[in-house]
């Protein structure tokens, strides 16, 4: 069996209009929320074979300090094509993705990163926020059959769900 874990990036700046879309970093809400969420992923016991990366600065970072937290310090790899790329072309990727990795983490953006969830899954999301995570198990042996609704979301994770639950707590 396979599973694929798929992260948004965080939160990327705007503040400079000259920097290309590519090499936006991360602005203080993303670096806000990445800690908390890659320790969120630890704690899950997450253990992939292997970060794929968009290799926009926003996402790279992302990927960087998810590796860093956890155990096993999965290997990232940089792939061009998950820049600003669609659903059929993450599933392409996927698909012809090595079958030595058994969970793979996959670091991008939107609209595609959540089209291939909802795509996998059969679920239906509103959002895939920055620095959201959709957490789904394949029943597939290997990459090349990845195919519609082929595995079940686990879990849907993003930093603002675990915001509102600890304004609950402190009005308490």
């Amino acid at each position: 069996m396979r599973t694929i874990t798929l992260i948004r990036h965080a939160k990327s700046s705007w503040k400079n209009p000259d920097i290309e879309d590519f090499n936006r970093p991360l602005n203080k809400r993303g670096k806000r929320d990445l800690p908390a969420m890659a320790e969120r992923l630890k704690n899950a016991g997450l253990t992939p074979d292997k970060c794929l990366s968009s290799g926009a600065t926003r996402a790279f970072l992302t990927a960087k300090a998810t590796s860093k937290r956890l155990p096993n310090r999965p290997l990232i790899e940089v792939i061009p094509e998950l820049y600003d790329s669609c659903m059929e072309t993450l599933l392409d990727v996927l698909q012809r993705h090595s079958d030595k990795d058994h969970h793979v983490m996959v670091f991008g953006h939107n609209p595609g990163l959540q089209r291939l969830g909802e795509y996998l899954s059969a679920e239906q999301i509103p959002n895939l926020p920055t620095c959201g995570v959709m957490h789904i198990h394949l029943g597939v042996t290997c990459w090349s059959e990845l195919s519609e609704g082929c595995g079940t979301l686990e879990w849907f994770d993003y930093p603002k769900l675990h915001q509102k639950v600890t304004k609950k707590q402190a009005q308490k």
